[in-house]
């Protein structure tokens, strides 16, 4: 099970930018590909940013593409991922997680809002 600490989100109006942050105490997150999945209100819980262990590789879900950027810092055991240019439809709860997901280590989420 991944401990993940994740932190940012919040109100926004549209266009604007958030960052969030994945931190893990204990176990190395450089042994992980890592995500970053949400789930909206009545909509299934999708991917929308991975990253490869090693930061090499990244790949996005068609709807952020351009807008979000996944990045991690091994050395200090964090995973981030960059929102520009929000739009309404981005309103979620956005989790972070292993690629493929634990399913014990989802945790609660960070709300992201995007409304004027």
């Amino acid at each position: 099970q991944l401990q993940l600490v994740q932190s940012g989100g919040g109100l926004v109006q549209p266009g604007g930018s958030l960052r969030l942050s994945c931190a893990r105490s204990g176990i190395m997150l450089r042994l992980y590909a890592m995500g970053w999945y949400r789930q909206a209100p009545g909509n299934q819980r999708e991917l929308v940013a991975r990253i490869a262990r090693s930061g090499a590789n990244r790949n996005y879900a068609d709807s952020v593409k351009g807008r979000f950027t996944i990045s991690r810092d091994n050395a200090e055991n964090t995973v981030f991922l960059q929102m520009n240019s929000l739009k309404p439809e981005d309103t979620a709860v956005y989790y972070c997680n292993s690629d493929p997901p634990d399913s014990t280590s989802w945790g609660q989420g960070t709300q992201v809002t995007v409304s004027s």
